[in-house]
């Protein structure tokens, strides 16, 4: 066999004279010639991590939603390890009696059955009987039984999912048991979550197939994006569960994961296998050649792409909050999977199949066609009339923009539960019995010395209902507890005028926390975090389209047009998720507001996915500009030759992102819509009309760059020969 670097000079009747492979074309050529060392490691790392996969459900945990080093996070962990474990995290056992005072006849038999269990359980720390004034209502129909925190918030969680069947199946006639607090919220939104996640799945997968049928014409060619994204996926999920084992991994990582991989490892199949079977197919070249050729174009491009979807995700680990981190930290995870199987495994896989991926064509079919005739249509209707459709767009992304003037956030409220979950039950029979605020107790940490002045505080300020006596720390800190009933429902965004009047009124010592403090310290940093991660994320995202392009112009205007998708797709989120309409069609439950991680979090998402749509369309307008100097060879020969794909790709994320719109819980439905929407417009009005249009406007100027800075950049170039 001859070796790589003989391949490489030329040497090779497997390449034309003169061909010289790049970095990424070499590296197509090293796995086509060790190919059973690539399966082997592909193998060993999809056996190796995917026999961890199935316990990502189990092991990973819907909690780390807070603001770290946040003053409610620090009542908290004060009230878990002095006060008994009463905690954010504690479980609270609500029992309501339909048949006279609940601490009475089979009332009080199932309150004694309640506190045996919970008393069994090594990770409950103190469990407190219901308190007449305090956690008995007023009508005697009500109890509330605390189950202290004995452990961390995500363990806390795994408690109440292993507990509250058992709990539940307490219920007698007359008689009604259910478990609610933060840990149970998360534990029921979890299970409600995976099932929607799964659901959405098993839709999304058979039309995803479909339009990948239509899009490559062949059945074979069509499953192979998806056995790709498939490897990654497991491979990724293994990897999440050991990573647990070493720092709390939050749940919602494996499933934006999902989500996030299965749409990007289809963009980077898509690419990579029309390259191929235009070089293979319709240039006619070698098998080892066009490997090549697809790696050193196509797969540039995709390295480049997904360069800047991790540049984008990193910008949230600027967020301090322990699921923000473990989120972004997931889907980059996922990416890198996706991103080595589509650079080792898929040239390979390429290599062997070679002309066996169009087994099965449908009869139009042409697989070796790279140019599509409809789009180059397209682009010369765009040359000739860039104004009017440029303008069009513009007009359409300005209008759908315009509603997210007024867009509220706030933190998720109890209605992102289905109205059976138990933790929204034991809820509203709460809210029921103790008033709005009682779900959203306020806890206050004080010194001894100081708690009459604090309790005065609290008993005069208007938002608080009632004022629960002091409890002393249960160890030497010299610390009391109290408990404050606000008058607001927690997820009421006036609750944080309360919050932060009492921060100012109550004496220096004084730690204001809570389930519902915790919420509002993570917005508010959710909200000074926001303008920060949003500037890296454009400035990363320009110098990387900088480096990939080395024209400062057209670098400046497609990461500007990137923010005209996202500004449209949060005009139409508060259309549907604040104003609710449409809120019937897709079964939810209107809050009145956004949730408060949506901005920042779907921020970094959408740049990145409208990034990876800039890079195909532009490094395919450099490679044409490189060859001929043309500007509309460069915007016409991009469309003919990339828009087919970002068509077809654009399609297949709508699919993939408006199916989790359709089931589950609130949360994943923001994320989908919002999502399918700004994937829908950047698709195909900014990369296949506004975009272009920029490329004729400013013809040779979008691809000039002064000297010095040709000197700086690194030399990057799409074309060959």
């Amino acid at each position: 066999m001859r070796s790589t670097t003989a391949r490489s000079k030329g040497a090779s009747p497997d390449f034309t004279p003169g061909f010289r492979p790049g970095p990424l074309g070499r590296l197509g050529l090293w796995v086509t010639n060790h190919a059973k060392l690539v399966i082997g490691v592909w193998l060993l790392l999809i056996i190796g991590l995917g026999a961890f996969a199935p316990q990502v459900e189990q092991n990973l945990s819907g909690a780390g939603w807070q603001a770290d080093s946040s003053e409610s996070v620090a009542v908290r962990e004060l009230a878990q390890n002095s006060f008994g474990g009463n905690a954010s995290s504690a479980i609270q056992v609500v029992v309501h009696s339909t048949d006279g005072p609940v601490t009475e006849g089979r009332g009080a038999e199932v309150i004694a059955q309640v506190t045996r269990m919970l008393e069994a359980e090594p990770r409950i720390a103190d469990v407190i009987a219901p308190m007449p004034g305090a956690s008995l209502s007023q009508d005697g129909d009500t109890a509330i039984i605390l189950a202290g925190a004995g452990a961390d918030t995500n363990e806390m969680v795994r408690v109440a999912t292993d507990l509250k069947g058992d709990l539940e199946g307490l219920s007698v006639d007359g008689v009604q048991v259910n478990p609610t607090g933060a840990s149970l919220l998360w534990s029921d939104f979890n299970e409600a979550n995976l099932e929607a996640m799964l659901k959405s799945e098993m839709v999304s997968w058979p039309v995803t197939l479909a339009i990948l049928v239509l899009a490559f014409g062949a059945l074979v060619a069509a499953g192979l994006p998806l056995i790709l994204t498939l490897a990654g996926l497991v491979a990724s999920a293994g990897s999440l569960v050991l990573i647990n084992e070493l720092v709390p991994v939050s749940i919602w990582a494996m499933n934006f994961a999902m989500m996030f991989a299965l749409a990007l490892g289809i963009d980077y199949a898509l690419f990579l296998v029309v390259r191929y079977r235009a070089s293979r197919m319709g240039s006619g070249n070698s098998a080892r050649q066009a490997v090549t050729e697809t790696m050193d174009t196509a797969g540039k491009a995709v390295l480049l792409s997904g360069a800047t979807v991790l540049v984008s995700l990193s910008a949230v680990m600027l967020v301090p909050s322990p699921s923000f981190r473990s989120m972004a930290g997931g889907i980059m995870l996922s990416v890198v999977f996706v991103l080595a199987a589509t650079l080792t495994l898929l040239p390979l896989v390429l290599f062997k199949l070679d002309h066996k991926i169009n087994k099965l064509s449908l009869p139009w079919a042409k697989t070796g066609e790279h140019r599509s005739p409809k789009f180059a249509a397209w682009g010369e209707r765009l040359w000739k009339r860039p104004v009017v459709w440029g303008l069009g767009a513009l007009i359409v992304l300005l209008a759908l923009a315009a509603p997210v003037i007024g867009l509220k956030t706030a933190m998720p409220s109890i209605k992102v539960l289905p109205e059976d979950a138990s933790a929204r039950v034991g809820y509203d029979l709460v809210q029921e019995s103790f008033g709005d605020g009682a779900p959203g107790t306020l806890q206050v940490v004080v010194k001894a010395t100081e708690a009459d002045p604090a309790s005065a505080v609290l008993n005069s300020d208007s938002g608080i209902a009632q004022v629960m006596p002091a409890m002393p720390a249960a160890d030497d800190t010299g610390l009391v507890l109290i408990q404050a009933v606000p008058t607001l429902d927690p997820s009421d965004p006036a609750l944080s005028d309360t919050v932060d009047r009492l921060r100012a009124d109550l004496p220096d010592s004084a730690l204001v926390g809570g389930a519902a403090v915790e919420n509002l310290d993570l917005k508010s940093q959710l909200d000074d975090s926001t303008p920060l991660v949003i500037g890296v994320v454009l400035v990363l995202g320009f110098l990387l389209l900088l480096i990939a392009l080395q024209a400062p112009l057209i670098s400046l205007l497609g990461t500007l047009a990137s923010l005209l998708s996202t500004a449209a797709a949060f005009g139409v989120a508060r259309l549907v998720f604040q104003e609710g309409i449409g809120a019937d069609l897709l079964g939810f439950e209107s809050q009145g507001f956004l949730d408060a991680w949506a901005p920042v979090f779907f921020f970094a998402m959408i740049f990145a996915i409208a990034m990876d749509y800039t890079v195909f369309l532009l490094a395919s307008a450099k490679e044409h500009y490189e060859r001929s100097g043309d500007p509309k060879d460069a915007m016409v020969g991009s469309l003919a030759h990339s828009g087919r794909v970002i068509f077809a790709a654009g399609a297949v994320m709508v699919a993939v992102f408006f199916t989790f719109a359709l089931s589950g819980p609130l949360p994943p439905k923001e994320m989908g819509i919002v999502l399918g929407v700004a994937v829908l417009l950047d698709a195909f009005l900014i990369r296949l009309v506004l975009l272009p249009v920029m490329l004729r406007l400013t013809g040779k100027a979008a691809w000039w760059s002064p000297a010095w800075l040709r000197r700086v950049l690194p030399a990057i170039t799409f074309s060959h020969g």
